[in-house]
């Protein structure tokens, strides 16, 4: 099939792509192969001026930069159309309840400034991936590691592709997907922009789920060619010799295990006098020296000034050293993706670190829009996106599910092993004034749980913290193998307010990482 007559070079290529793939899929017909206002979409009374016989909206997946052409070839300018839902973003909350109101009969717009980000940061650019590449640095044994590092990130590549198609062929044919930036010109229309093509949708629902960006590291010469953030450095290229990272919070500690593994000597600069002040002393301690045993310095105390770019490498100047590296990178918090969506012009409100402001049932102050996700603020991982997804439903089908409901949230940082909290510390439970019981074994001790000499990973500790009065359990530290999975028993546990003798007397599988709770929650004793 020839491209049509006045297509952008780029369309071109991706055009002849999906021919390609139209053949294998034995179809004859262009406009059954895309997404949009064609005869699939007029059967679903699609509404606007885009012209319903030979206009296409959106297109297959990866073959996006215009939004909109006419089969001719010929972009359609300046369209407009409406929907009953309109989703910016697609992220973990977005395309979920996307594909829900879809199902339901409703017709669901989507929309997404770039082909590389279907299915959102997670699969895309965050958890996965970066996950994908520690289990790989973990696996080195050895091997060169500028090599191994060029076939890893390869691998991840791979990967990560695949679940970006699959998450756009799950709305493909069931939601209008349009790639562009989108911004509100009004409270409810959105005009999305992909080059010199435009085009205004209109909806009486509107839900924002753009996510969140690294923050910028506020000094001089950070905005350099060797300075990353958590998303370039999983291509940097080659594999630095000399890594600096700039933050010591939770994705900080995961990059510098991993470079250390692939073969990077890695300095972790951490600006706070404390190190991981979000973990008890002894914990906190134990982490940095596990890490320090891998190569990583650790240096607390540091105020970088500036990123000094000095020809082959960039010096990162602090109040009173400098640290030589090939790459910097900067894990220094996220800041809300707001900036091309014009909220004023919608009046919808933001709080000072530019958050979407939402209540309990994700509304804003503009009666039908919606922020799900790391744009309103709450707290940034993907469960709690998803769970927004939730909310929302309820909140559209007069349900009872509310923000508030949420107790007893887990986290995990993927080092290796798991560091794994829910709940209160040990500092917390001191603060709070109740009478507290704590257990605390180093895994090497525990008889009971055999997994990590089986697999000869018996780095880390457990310490639970429980109700003295009432014997409910009120937080947990798991530092082991298997803790991402353990951390979601205590949460259960949490959540249902049981008494931790309903852990302590589980009857779990064996060998297992969960026998730990058969001994540990038996030697609980006051916390001083």
């Amino acid at each position: 099939m020839k491209a049509p007559v006045g297509m952008p070079p780029e369309a071109t290529r991706r055009l002849s792509h999906e021919c390609k793939g139209i053949h294998q899929r034995k179809q004859t017909s262009l406009a059954p192969a895309r997404i949009g206002i064609n005869t699939r979409y007029a059967k679903r009374g699609w509404s606007g001026r885009v012209p319903r016989k030979n206009g296409i909206v959106g297109a297959p997946m990866g073959h996006r930069p215009p939004i909109a052409y006419t089969r001719k070839g010929e972009p359609l300018l300046n369209k407009e159309f409406t929907v009953d839902v309109l989703v910016i973003g697609w992220g973990k909350a977005g395309k979920t309840i996307a594909g829900r109101l879809a199902a339901e009969g409703r017709k669901v717009a989507l929309v997404e400034r770039s082909a590389q980000m279907y299915g959102g940061s997670c699969i895309n650019i965050a958890c996965v991936p970066t996950k994908d590449l520690i289990d790989s640095a973990s696996k080195r044994d050895g091997r060169d590691p500028a090599s191994y590092f060029t076939s890893a990130v390869a691998d991840r590549d791979t990967l990560i592709a695949t679940l970006n198609r699959t998450n756009h062929a799950m709305l493909e044919g069931k939601v209008l997907l349009l790639d562009g930036v989108a911004s509100f010109t009004g409270p409810h229309t959105v005009k999305v922009v992909a080059g010199d093509d435009e085009i205004t949708v209109r909806a009486e629902t509107i839900i924002v789920n753009t996510g969140s960006h690294p923050a910028n590291l506020p000094v001089p010469g950070a905005d350099g060619p060797r300075v990353h953030d958590s998303t370039t450095i999983q291509h940097v290229d080659p594999l630095p010799s000399q890594l600096v990272i700039v933050g010591g919070g939770f994705i900080g500690l995961e990059f510098a295990q991993m470079f250390a593994r692939f073969g990077s000597q890695v300095t972790l600069l951490e600006a706070g006098e404390t190190f991981v002040p979000a973990l008890d002393t002894d914990i906190a301690e134990r982490v940095r020296n596990m890490l320090e045993g891998e190569g990583v310095t650790v240096v607390t105390g540091a105020q970088v000034t500036s990123c000094d770019e000095t020809g082959d490498h960039v010096d990162v100047v602090t109040d009173d050293q400098t640290f030589a590296a090939d790459a910097v990178l900067v894990a220094a918090g996220r800041r809300p993706a707001t900036e091309d969506l014009d909220l004023t012009a919608a009046g919808v409100a933001t709080d000072e670190r530019g958050y979407i402001t939402v209540d309990d049932q994700l509304r804003t102050n503009i009666d039908g829009v919606y922020a799900v996700g790391d744009v309103n603020g709450g707290p940034q991982f993907t469960y709690i996106s998803l769970d927004d997804n939730r909310v929302l439903w309820d909140t559209l089908h007069d349900g009872p599910r509310r923000r508030d409901d949420r107790v007893a949230v887990p986290a995990t940082t993927f080092l290796d092993p798991p560091l794994s909290q829910v709940g209160m510390t040990m500092r917390q439970a001191r603060e709070s004034g109740r009478s507290v019981l704590v257990a605390t074994k180093d895994v090497a001790t525990i008889a009971a749980m055999p997994r990590p000499k089986i697999v000869g990973q018996t780095e880390g500790v457990i310490r639970v913290l429980v109700d003295a009065d009432d014997h409910t359990v009120l937080g947990a530290t798991l530092w082991c193998i298997d803790s991402q999975e353990l951390v979601n028993f205590v949460s259960l546990a949490m959540r249902l307010g049981v008494r931790y003798e309903t852990l302590r007397d589980g009857i779990w599988t064996h060998p297992s990482s969960t026998e730990a709770f058969n001994e540990v929650l038996g030697v609980l004793e006051p916390l001083t």
